[in-house]
């Protein structure tokens, strides 16, 4: 057994193509769901991802997870060879996601440093259960060629042929080449050769130091791996096994000691269990239809893992070229003299440091794809037990976005969409009567908006009960005009206050006043906004526009005495020179002004921060007007500096840790070396409500 430090990054890989496996696995179910039945396709599908689960868990020594795995796959063996007709879908669909969660947990379990040490006995007794009842149900089906569907930790290959144990012995090499830029060749190897010590005796390969010798993995890149080994399966059995290697290119098995030398190159792993002829092949439910491909099928491309914390350092070198820059050209050394070679050599540093910053942005942008897909389960499971029937639609879920954006909406995105299902879709019954289909419909959309994504979720429900809502936030407090003085959104808008619930009574999805807060927190952290529109009896929708990244953004400097601040230029819908006239102070001494005929208030930056200004009056700075979930704010400030491409930095934490800073999301090195406070427009409009 390899020493821990070789473990390390073949648990790595295991955490990471178990979890994509795992993910496949829920898509494909879902997919089969919506077709009415699983098809040959599906089958194929779930057997190959159960077999690489198995076979990865062997190998790491997770008994439980491969135990699982190889007796989910035990039932697909038996659906693939046998084709029985009566199976119950939905039975063997919650079986497999059950699968699914079991092994996601341990995962989860595994990512955060403890063990996996999870009981699936249960899970193990349904499935053997379900099998036995499926052959029992199906008498007519001829029996499978299988010595023994209890799951052995040490049995990884089920053979198709018990006469293959009998034939003579045969001597084979197998070479294996893996797709390019699939990185760490060396280990994927090394997963090969548990397999296939079931099938095949007296095994060597070459390289044959590849867990100590990191280097193995370029000559591999190269040469291939080869295998030498003894065994007296049939070829096609033993090609079908090698097949079945992940992110495998070519395979060549060839057969030493046959009187005849059997050869297959160039075989695409992701048809290992598709070449069967369609005409031997039918689905379980006749009125099954082919699955989606797009949830199946390679792209094609030559792909790389990379770890995300080497993106988050280029990211950062990258920003830290920005900054450098900004420095060198704003240099005062170079001020006053001409330098038209040094102006020319300036564009193109900027061209290619523009190019640089664009190239390491899209490298960290994702599809929402996989995200979106992950509603599908939610969906599917709250309909089950609040006895709804609704459908899940996506557009655009190939516009991409930040990564670390994508971690902060999927729980934003949860929330909202059992809401959709839980308080805004209604019965069956009720939707009928209302002269609506039986089916409820959720709409997952999402769409670029110059620098910024909008995600859209729709529901055709109920909507909200606006005079209900208005009731609660008076009860709890959160009124702060009256309520014939609010405009509906305003209104819908205290959903998302902590605490906050409609619902009468407590259920297990909703009625805690928990969860939707949730939504407002995870998005306006990562400088995104919230929005909420409703027709009563027609349905909700609610908003979310999030920026493109959170490393560097376009920004508008300000001067504030010798201060300086930094305005996301998103945020800003117009600056102007205010005139005395159109100020207006009202009795309680707070400042507004009039501006196209409506009042806006405004807020003094040197009066939020205690900075000194250097302006006696109005007229003598620069009116900022900036807007936040709706709301408008007129910031004021000595100075307009101009607008400038910034890299945003945390706050350090000493700084934190002194206080709490209202108004301030991060910092930023300006050109001259300065440091300015990226400014919260969120936390500046809280200021001002609160004052």
């Amino acid at each position: 057994m390899a020493d821990e430090s070789t473990m390390e990054p073949m648990l790595e890989l295991f955490l990471f193509e178990t979890t994509q496996l795992v993910e496949q696995l829920e898509q494909s179910v879902i997919d089969s769901e919506k077709c009415s039945g699983y098809n040959i396709a599906a089958i194929n599908e779930i057997f190959r991802i159960m077999h690489s689960i198995k076979g990865a868990a062997a190998m790491m020594m997770f008994d439980t997870i491969a135990q699982l795995a190889h007796c989910v796959e035990d039932v697909f063996y038996y659906l693939r060879e046998g084709k029985p007709e009566n199976v119950d879908c939905r039975i063997l669909s919650d079986l497999i996601l059950a699968s699914g969660d079991f092994i996601k947990n341990e995962i989860d379990k595994l990512k955060s440093g403890s063990n996996a040490d999870g009981n699936a006995a249960s899970l193990l007794d349904q499935t053997h259960s379900f099998l036995a009842e499926l052959k029992k149900v199906n008498p007519s089906v001829q029996p499978v060629d299988k010595e023994n569907t209890v799951p052995s930790q040490k049995q990884y290959y089920i053979s198709q042929d018990k006469k293959a144990v009998s034939q003579k012995k045969q001597r084979f090499i197998a070479t294996v080449f893996f797709e390019d830029d699939c990185d760490m060749e060396n280990i994927r190897a090394y997963t090969i050769i548990p397999s296939l010590r079931d099938i095949a005796e007296d095994i060597t390969y070459t390289p044959d130091n590849i867990m100590e010798d990191d280097a193995t993995a370029e000559i591999i890149r190269k040469e291939g791996f080869k295998i030498f080994f003894l065994s007296g399966r049939p070829y096609s059995e033993i090609h079908e096994l090698l097949e079945k290697t992940i992110f495998l290119k070519t395979l060549e098995l060839v057969e030493i000691d046959g009187t005849a030398t059997e050869k297959q190159v160039s075989r695409p792993k992701q048809i290992i269990l598709e070449d069967l002829p369609d005409t031997t092949s039918k689905p379980i439910a006749q009125n099954s239809v082919d699955i989606n491909k797009k949830t199946v099928s390679n792209s094609g491309q030559s792909m790389i893992s990379v770890n995300v914390a080497k993106l988050d350092t280029l990211m950062d070198l990258v920003g830290e070229l920005v900054v450098a820059e900004a420095m060198v050209i704003q240099n005062p050394d170079l001020r006053g003299l001409s330098l038209t070679n040094f102006a020319k050599a300036v564009r193109q540093l900027e061209k290619i440091t523009g190019e640089m910053q664009d190239i390491v942005m899209s490298i960290r942008m994702l599809p929402l794809a996989a995200t979106f897909q992950k509603m599908n389960r939610i969906i599917r499971d709250m309909s089950k037990k609040l006895g709804k029937e609704v459908q899940l639609e996506l557009v655009g879920e190939e516009t991409e976005v930040d990564k670390n954006i994508i971690e902060h909406i999927s729980d934003p995105l949860m929330h909202i969409i059992r809401n959709a299902v839980d308080h805004g879709i209604e019965s069956g019954e009720e939707r009928m009567a209302a002269g609506k289909p039986v089916n409820g419909k959720v709409t997952l959309e999402a769409k670029h908006d110059g620098s910024d994504v909008v995600i859209l979720i729709k529901d055709d429900g109920r909507g909200l009960n606006r005079d209900k809502i208005l009731k609660r936030a008076g009860d709890n407090g959160l009124l702060h005009k009256p309520g014939n003085e609010m405009t509906d959104k305003e209104i819908y808008s205290f959903i998302f206050a902590p605490g906050f619930s409609t619902n009468d009574k407590v259920t297990e999805f909703s009625g805690r006043g928990v969860g939707m807060d949730v939504v407002t927190k995870n998005i306006t952290s990562i400088g995104g906004m919230v929005g909420v529109d409703s027709i009563p009896g027609a349905g909700t929708t609610i908003s979310l526009r999030i920026p493109l990244t959170l490393a560097i953004v376009d920004a508008m400097n300000i001067g504030v005495g010798d201060a300086r601040y930094t305005i996301p230029i998103t945020a800003i819908k117009e600056s102007f020179k205010p005139r005395e006239k159109d100020i207006i102070i009202d009795p309680d001494g707070n400042e507004m002004i009039m501006v196209r005929g409506q009042c806006f208030p405004i807020l003094r930056i040197s009066q939020v921060f205690k900075v000194d200004t250097c302006t006696n009056g109005f007229t003598d700075g620069i009116i900022i007007m900036v807007e936040n979930e709706g709301n408008i704010v007129c910031l004021f400030a000595d100075e307009l500096i101009g607008e400038q491409q910034v890299v945003v930095k945390a706050l350090p934490l000493y700084v934190k840790n002194i206080r709490q800073v209202e108004g301030v999301a991060g910092c930023t090195l300006l050109g001259d070396g300065s440091i300015s406070l990226i400014l919260d427009i969120g936390g500046m409009v809280k200021r001002e409500k609160i004052s």
